[in-house]
């Protein structure tokens, strides 16, 4: 793996069914940097609170880069190639970023992942993210690489359907979920964010979540 060798050598794989992986500590070595790639994504399109087709504001603020943003309004739910509220292309995905993605897919089972989209997340105390499915990509063969930056978070993970009751799994910073196969379409979310400061991230928490969406 070249420039990931010591990082991988340093993280935990903890199973939690098959396809689905914590890659506990799997970013230590990388944290800062990509917390460096956040902020100067966040420069280009600005972290915003989106709105759901039923009007309801997200509790969690978000941004995107790569070939394209997932966005919602009273639309719906879809990728888009321009951010709505530039009206310019998404900021490209940092070739960092993208093989540290790469690298943990492959550490859980998933080669030659390629992403094309990473939406990003940030949590502030009290946010959260309900349980769902990501169905808004083209197709499902690829898994859903998640890195988690700051204050820890209680993770949701669930089952095929939204009535199985979800396990809860502290994330801490430098973590990575990588879920794809046959629990690709678990339902998943996280508990309200806890107060806390973090010496990187201060009174919030990161969350990327990369997938390929296009193709």
């Amino acid at each position: 793996m070249g420039l990931f060798d010591d990082q991988l050598a340093q993280s935990s794989t903890e199973h939690l069914d098959p396809g689905a992986v914590v890659l506990r500590q799997f970013l230590a070595l990388h944290a800062a940097e990509v917390f460096t790639a956040v902020r100067d994504v966040a420069k280009v399109a600005p972290f915003r609170q989106m709105v759901t087709p039923g009007g309801f504001k997200m509790s969690a603020a978000m941004t995107n880069c790569g070939e394209a943003g997932w966005v919602t309004d009273k639309r719906g739910y879809r990728y888009s190639r321009i951010d709505p509220e530039s009206g310019v292309a998404w900021p490209a995905m940092p070739d960092s970023i993208r093989g540290l993605a790469t690298a943990a897919a492959n550490q859980a089972g998933f080669d030659r992942f390629a992403p094309d989209v990473c939406l990003i997340n940030r949590y502030e105390p009290g946010a959260k993210m309900s349980l769902h499915q990501d169905l808004d990509e083209k197709g499902f063969d690829d898994p859903i690489v998640s890195f988690s930056l700051g204050l820890p978070v209680k993770f949701l993970w669930g089952g095929k359907k939204r009535s199985d009751r979800p396990r809860r799994i502290l994330l801490e910073h430098g973590d990575v979920v990588v879920w794809g196969g046959p629990t690709r379409l678990y339902f998943h979310g996280v508990d309200p964010l806890a107060e806390g400061d973090h010496p990187l991230t201060g009174r919030c928490r990161i969350n990327l979540t990369f997938r390929r969406a296009l193709t």
